[in-house]
């Protein structure tokens, strides 16, 4: 679905004003090139919070914390 607009909005673009269109289509492989570094540690600091949280969770899950079913009041 992201795709398909931001093929529209392309479309639209070049439509409007075709060297501007022509001119990010020409420039879209160096703007990934540039935040692939960005995206790379972004996943990182994803992994390090996501192994902090399992680490700093993990008495209460060896106490068995987390596991009980809601009461359900009737």
């Amino acid at each position: 679905m992201k795709t398909l607009v931001a093929l529209l909005a392309w479309c639209l673009l070049f439509v409007l004003c075709w060297p501007l269109a022509v001119l990010a289509l020409l420039a879209w492989p160096f703007v990934w090139l540039l935040s692939l570094p960005f995206r790379l540690v972004g996943i990182t600091f994803s992994a390090l919070f996501a192994f902090l949280h399992a680490l700093l969770m993990l008495p209460a899950r060896l106490l068995g914390g987390g596991r009980r079913a809601p009461l359900v009041s009737a």
